[in-house]
């Protein structure tokens, strides 16, 4: 008790002895709550910088995304009236050349002016040498941006003429020379030997190979050129020939020729088209353009690439229609899409020269924009008060209208018609093929190309080849962390975690050269072993283990607690080598010596080298170590005074393990998988050089995918800026981080209910 006092007297003496409000002692306490504050605000501040620039980001791309949903804009210029317009004859067609300068008119006369589109006057007339006595009954244009036109003339003869516009630069100054040439001569050619007027006429001009189509009545004539070159001589023949068809039982009211010389389409009666095949000279098929009696087709014109037909009625309906297999292989007229401009009858239809878009006119002298492929009304506007003669520039981007003696220009504004809900996220029926799909194809060699922007090949492939990764890696990395963090010896987990954290730092660039370069042809080459390993591997282990289970008391305690695992090395290294040793035996005995093979003939399913089976295992190679890091790391931060009370009221370690922690650190587990499916989903490199990059939607693992991160990497230096593309891209961008922000949200939701459930043990 004496020293007790004594003590107790000594450390109150001591105590009294030391001052704690000494200058340096308050000068040291005030410097760490300075450098407290200090990290609080640096923290605070990061935090919420990160916050503002995911922010910023997702506002960025919502700019850049946002106009391609804008419809277009149509702007009204000063109207004119030129002096030459007063004693002109009555408009058959209004044409604008590229840069919006000059413009071109043909009169009914067979007078051809070229005039100032800025103020109307005239810059060069011309006369077409019509035969004496002769007048224009008709006329066509061929394909949409060709500038050629057909006439009919009333003694049975057809014209053929081309208005160009030649640019030079006399002077540094830009000066655009209009002129008129004539493919197939000056002189027009006999179509009907009776001297019949041409009622209807079609043209079309394949290079060597050109195709003249008229009607009179209910008669159908055709005459075929063809330019042959003299090897010898350079000199240039041409071989013509008439071609009988079937004769029409209805008035013809328009005829269309296809580029590729396949088809001809008759339109005739109220709404009726008769299609023939050129290849064969036969009917293919009577279509009815209607779907009830009180329709009439009152305008028809072909869409650039002249595969489809748009058909306007006179409800003000315009339909597109095109030649499409059925289920037997049969080719037929159908119609795919229809849009509406008012309840007046449709006048004139002119497509666009560079894009699938038209522009329609009716009688009540409204002006309607379109878009074929985007299912799109853009604009509706009245510009006349009737019906009028009226041109659309190459570029899409003016209009020009003749009416009661006046042209009047339009500037039009419509730089993104191609996208839409529809065209983005749901099935389209492009032209020439059966059915409607989902594509991606963005580009094309020549402008006919209709664009195929659908996102949702790119989205299913993402989360194809995030499926297919997250399927090899989850297990793998989960199974690891529960094993190193609970059952491994600490000296073995410090060399296993260290070497697993390791892989992380292989560049994913490495990685997909690697998957493209060596795995993707071994997989090939091996089918029949990599899936026996599949399958062999967990059932070596487990034999492994049942083996080890019954050895000797005195062979299993010279292996420490913790290192058991270390035995396992030699029964992966030789299941392994078995599995791939023993995959030509087992090709030749089962699959008739080769797999692939057999999958495509026997099981119909096709295999690309490249496929989603190779992406799997390489990025679930890559994702395995963020997986494996954050669970393991919950794992093991279980406080150890759980899982000793479990123990110790009789528990198994396997009990302790999977009702007390794996529960406990669910929410950690939980967040290293949506880690992992993040990393997997916006992994760009090892899906760009593992995948072939097919933008298809296949769930088979043996086909390959295109994801939206490797797209916009391949096609964004290539697109050109502002454009829809570009903007698309963009947008693949953004939803990229949509899905990264919902998927993190509801993560971080799922996560808090665990921890709130889980907290009280």
């Amino acid at each position: 008790m004496n020293n007790l006092a004594e003590t107790s007297m000594t450390a109150q003496s001591t105590a009294k002895r030391i001052d704690f409000n000494t200058p340096a002692l308050k000068r040291k306490r005030k410097l760490r709550a300075l450098k407290d504050r200090m990290a609080r605000w640096y923290v605070t501040l990061g935090g919420l910088a990160v916050l503002a620039a995911i922010t910023l980001i997702f506002f960025y791309l919502a700019w850049v995304v946002l106009p391609v949903f804008s419809g277009a804009e149509l702007e009204a210029k000063k109207a004119q009236q030129p002096a030459w317009l007063n004693d002109a004859a009555a408009p058959l067609l209004l044409s604008l050349e590229e840069q919006n300068k000059v413009a071109m008119r043909l009169g009914s006369d067979g007078q051809v002016v070229f005039f100032n589109v800025k103020d109307g006057s005239e810059r060069k007339r011309f006369q077409l040498a019509l035969p004496e006595g002769v007048s224009i009954v008709s006329h066509a244009e061929d394909q949409p941006g060709s500038d050629r036109v057909v006439l009919g003339l009333s003694n049975g003869q057809a014209l053929v003429f081309k208005h160009l516009y030649k640019v030079t630069y006399p002077n540094n100054v830009k000066t655009i020379s209009a002129e008129l040439a004539f493919p197939l001569g000056e002189a027009p050619i006999t179509i009907d030997s009776q001297g019949r007027p041409l009622e209807h006429v079609a043209y079309s001009d394949k290079g060597d190979a050109k195709l003249l189509a008229a009607s009179v009545g209910e008669e159908l004539m055709l005459l075929s050129l063809v330019e042959e070159e003299n090897f010898l001589t350079g000199e240039t023949s041409v071989e013509e020939e008439r071609i009988s068809l079937p004769q029409i039982a209805a008035p013809i009211k328009s005829l269309f020729i296809d580029p590729r010389h396949m088809w001809l389409y008759v339109i005739n009666g109220r709404a009726t088209a008769d299609v023939f095949d050129l290849r064969s000279n036969k009917l293919n098929g009577r279509y009815k353009l209607e779907s009830d009696g009180n329709t009439e087709v009152t305008a028809a014109t072909p869409l650039l690439g002249g595969i489809s037909l748009l058909i306007g009625d006179n409800l003000g309906g315009i339909s597109q229609w095109f030649m499409a297999r059925d289920k037997d292989g049969v080719a037929g007229l159908k119609e795919i899409r229809s849009f509406q401009l008012g309840s007046s009858p449709v006048r004139q239809i002119v497509a666009e020269a560079r894009r699938k878009g038209f522009v329609v006119m009716n009688d009540a002298g409204e002006l309607g924009v379109f878009h074929s492929t985007a299912h799109r009304t853009l604009l509706t506007e009245n510009v006349a008060d009737a019906a009028a003669v009226f041109t659309l520039s190459p570029r899409a981007n003016r209009v020009l209208v003749e009416s009661d003696g006046q042209l009047k220009p339009f500037r039009l504004d419509n730089p993104h018609p191609e996208v839409s809900w529809s065209a983005l996220w749901e099935e389209v029926w492009y032209e020439s093929y059966d059915q409607p799909e989902y594509i991606w194809q963005s580009t094309a060699a020549n402008n006919d190309f209709e664009p195929k922007m659908s996102l949702s090949p790119l989205t299913f492939g993402t989360l194809k080849a995030a499926f297919y990764a997250m399927l090899l890696a989850a297990p793998l990395a989960i199974c690891a962390a529960i094993y190193t963090a609970y059952f491994m010896a600490p000296q073995m987990r410090g060399k296993v975690k260290p070497v697993i954290e390791l892989m992380e730092a292989l560049p994913t660039v490495i990685l997909g050269f690697f998957a493209g370069l060596f795995l993707a042809p071994f997989v090939e080459n091996h089918l029949p072993g990599i899936f026996s390993l599949l399958i062999l591997m967990p059932l070596g282990m487990l034999l492994a283990a049942f083996v080890w289970s019954r050895m000797p008391e005195s062979i299993r305690l010279r292996v420490p607690d913790g290192w058991e695992a270390a035995m396992l090395i030699p029964v992966v290294l030789l299941v392994g080598w078995f599995s791939i040793g023993m995959s030509g035996v087992m090709e030749n005995a089962f699959f008739d010596g080769d797999m692939r093979l057999w999958l495509t003939n026997d099981m119909a399913i096709t295999f690309d080298q490249r496929n989603a089976l190779v992406v799997g295992l390489a990025m679930g190679f890559a994702v395995i170590p963020n997986i494996y890091s954050i669970a393991e790391d919950a794992i093991f931060s279980v406080p150890k005074s759980l899982s000793y009370g479990s123990l110790a009221l009789g528990a198994t370690p396997w009990q302790t393990l999977t009702r007390v922690v794996i529960l406990t650190a669910s929410p950690g587990i939980f967040s290293a998988l949506m880690i992992g499916m993040g990393r997997a989903v916006g992994e760009t490199m090892i899906v760009l050089m593992a995948t072939g990059n097919t933008p298809i939607m296949e769930f088979n693992i043996f086909e390959g995918l295109r994801t939206l991160s490797a797209n916009i990497a391949v096609e964004m230096p290539e697109s050109e800026v502002g454009s829809t593309h570009y903007r698309v891209l963009f947008m693949a961008a953004m939803v990229l981080l949509m899905f990264t922000f919902a998927m993190n949200t509801l993560a971080e939701l799922i996560r808090q209910r665990l921890r709130n459930k889980y907290a009280s043990l």
